[in-house]
């Protein structure tokens, strides 16, 4: 979804691509004003530019069912030559409304707009200015009639008119989106309008339940979506001029706030109450059924015919899944299409506005944001919008964390990276070979507590922090009830290139069990703060992390099919952690932490098992014993995938 924590409606689509309700920094979209802190402003920043170069019309465009939804059109007042379009299709509003008012160009819009496009925005269905029912990742519809609708046919039937109506245009379409608008897009390329050349999903919402902003692995992420949904769905007074209410906490801390709603079906008893029916129906679906299953659009990305570019970022604490997932099964099923992956070190929808130089603590000696904008994007649309061939992008385009630096892949996961299996040892020892046969009793063990679950955070915030998947995770390492597994210091450099796979065999005293598994870049004791340093941050053992993700136990063997876990018996655990493209150092050292909760990010598991834990009582919730093994005949470990050291080019 978008990003918004405060959100900033009267900047026009600046909320266009929030996601997570009250998340504050706003997001890309096409027409949007893309944009929390103005971070280095276009040369022509104001309105007033955007109405001297172009033209504003607003249209209804009809659909094929009679629907009629709402489209703003920039028109290039350069008539010198014909235009190609450039299409976000948006569930965040095109204000401001009216053909004299015009939006400030920033960002990536700005980048845009320089170089004459034709920018089209357009309320989907059931949204702000258009007609008809708006519908959450309204599913696809594989067996569609004449007159029969969904969000492809939707686009297409945009596209169409917009071909067929727009003055000075060239024939061809491009789309692109963030988030929410991202998945909009990737359903606008299926079975492709022949003028469609172009399409970029950004950080697109691709599977609800299994890792995008709703669920990973069947785990409801809770301060992420609650003040969203209702955000989203609760509308200002006067809809065309607002875009949604604030849900009111009344209390900074949330992990206070969340902790003190008790279990997860309070939130609709004590605070919804029934004004967010969205809510309620994800609530009525804890498991992988046929709900969610017709949200995966991964399997319907077929007849894709135009060129793709896809586009995540490494620290997108929202729809990071979806990017990996949207460039693999359009590759798959899709062949010969060019179908390309950009990854950045940025948090949700980052690329699309300021310089991209940080997140968090974390510096990248690199103004990224820029050099994807003005490099990377824009050579795209005017490759396949334009016939500009001066600047061919790679199949693969990801930034390096750890080295801060760009790098060229001909395929994602690249064919060099070989698999390495970890080990987790007694003492705390992560290691390459398989645990001895000793005497040790090879596991670990900690008690955890739903009534003090482990934070994601240190930060106060009723939402999330953006910066969180960068965050220093000293904290965490310091409680009993998280165990910490690390290398020696590296003697050389150690480059991790794909998914990682955690294999974890573990038991329990309850009879479900949430795992989540971090994996943490541990800095030397001696590395240099930063100068200037006015928050008296110490990078010295700074424990940075790189990537955590949560599995649910009750689904270990089925998605669909949920069951308990039995207490005491060796159990084993596996899931999969998105992509990394990171360097842990010389002197560094690698650390993974496990743990069982991971609050309020993630809702809490009661650790007993219930059909429903939406619906779970304060009596379910128990103390449960967990035990991590590590003997030989049970040995935990991730395998992860290693580049060859390389020196850079």
């Amino acid at each position: 979804m978008v990003p918004a924590r405060r959100p900033r409606l009267a900047d026009v689509l600046a909320s266009l691509l929030r996601r997570s309700l009250l998340r504050a920094t706003p997001i890309l979209l096409l027409a949007a004003r893309l944009g929390g802190a103005p971070a280095e402003a276009p040369a022509d920043p104001d309105a007033a530019w955007l109405a001297e170069h172009y033209t504003k019309y607003e249209h209804r465009i009809p659909m094929r069912d009679g629907v009629r939804l709402f489209t703003r059109v920039y028109l290039p007042k350069d008539d010198s030559e014909r235009h190609p379009i450039l299409l976000t299709r948006t569930p965040y509003t095109v204000k401001p409304y009216g053909t004299d008012n015009y939006n400030d160009p920033d960002g990536t819009f700005a980048a845009l707009a320089k170089d004459r496009f034709i920018m089209v925005s357009q309320d989907v269905r059931g949204r702000f200015g258009s007609e008809g029912r708006f519908v959450h990742m309204r599913p696809f519809n594989p067996a569609k009639g004449p007159r029969d609708t969904d969000e492809s046919t939707d686009a297409w039937d945009t596209i169409d008119w917009l071909v067929k109506n727009t003055p000075n245009n060239n024939g061809k379409v491009g789309m692109f989106g963030i988030s929410y608008p991202g998945f909009y897009t990737s359903m606008g390329m299926i079975d492709s309008h022949p003028a469609l050349k172009a399409a970029s999903p950004q950080a697109p919402i691709t599977d609800w339940f299994m890792g995008d902003d709703i669920h990973h692995n069947g785990a409801f992420f809770l301060s992420q979506n609650f003040g969203f949904f209702w955000w989203f769905e609760l509308p200002g007074d006067d809809p065309l001029r607002d875009s949604g209410r604030s849900f009111v906490f009344n209390n900074a801390d949330g992990y206070d706030f969340f902790l003190r709603m008790g279990p997860l079906g309070n939130s609709e008893s004590l605070h919804f109450k029934g004004k967010v029916p969205i809510w309620t129906e994800f609530l009525d679906h804890p498991d992988y059924d046929a709900y969610w299953q017709a949200r995966n659009i991964r399997p319907h990305l077929r007849n894709v015919r135009c060129a793709v570019l896809t586009v995540g970022g490494w620290f997108d604490g929202e729809d990071l899944f979806g990017a990996l997932e949207t460039y693999r099964w359009t590759e798959r099923l899709n062949p010969g299409i060019t179908n390309l992956l950009v990854m950045g070190p940025w948090t949700h929808g980052q690329w699309s506005r300021g310089p991209g130089d940080q997140v968090g603590d974390i510096r990248f000696r690199a103004r990224t944001g820029e050099h994807y904008r003005e490099k990377i994007e824009l050579p795209f649309f005017r490759q396949f919008l334009k016939g500009d061939t001066n600047r061919v992008q790679p199949e693969a385009q990801l930034f390096e964390t750890g080295t801060h630096r760009w790098r060229r892949f001909d395929a994602w996961p690249p064919a060099e990276a070989s698999p390495k299996t970890l080990y987790f040892h007694p003492g705390g020892r992560l290691a390459l070979d398989a645990p001895p046969p000793v005497s040790d009793p090879g596991q670990a063990e900690f008690t955890s507590d739903p009534a003090k679950p482990v934070p994601f955070s240190q930060e106060v915030t009723t939402d999330y922090p953006r910066g969180y998947p960068t965050h220093d995770q000293r904290f965490a390492a310091s409680r009993p009830d998280v165990l910490v597994f690390e290398t020696d210091p590296l003697e050389e450099d150690l480059t991790l290139a794909g998914p990682i796979e955690a294999a974890l065999q573990v038991s329990t005293t309850g009879t479900d069990a949430d795992w989540v598994v971090k994996l943490v870049d541990v800095y030397p004791p001696d590395f240099p703060d930063p100068q200037p340093n006015p928050s008296h941050l110490r990078m010295g053992g700074y424990q940075q992390l790189v990537r955590g993700e949560v599995m649910r136990g009750r689904f270990r063997n089925s998605f669909e099919r949920p069951e308990p876990m039995e207490p005491g018996r060796v159990t084993p655990i596996r899931f999969t952690l998105p992509d990394v493209l990171h360097t842990f150092r010389r002197g560094h050292r690698l650390q993974v932490q496990v743990q069982s909760s991971w609050f309020p990010l993630v809702d809490r598991n009661p650790q007993t098992y219930v059909a429903n834990i939406a619906r779970a009582k304060p009596t379910d919730f128990r103390k449960a014993m967990h035990r991590l093994h590590h003997r030989p005949d049970a040995a935990s470990a991730l395998t992860v995938r290693v580049l060859p050291a390389v020196m850079p080019p």
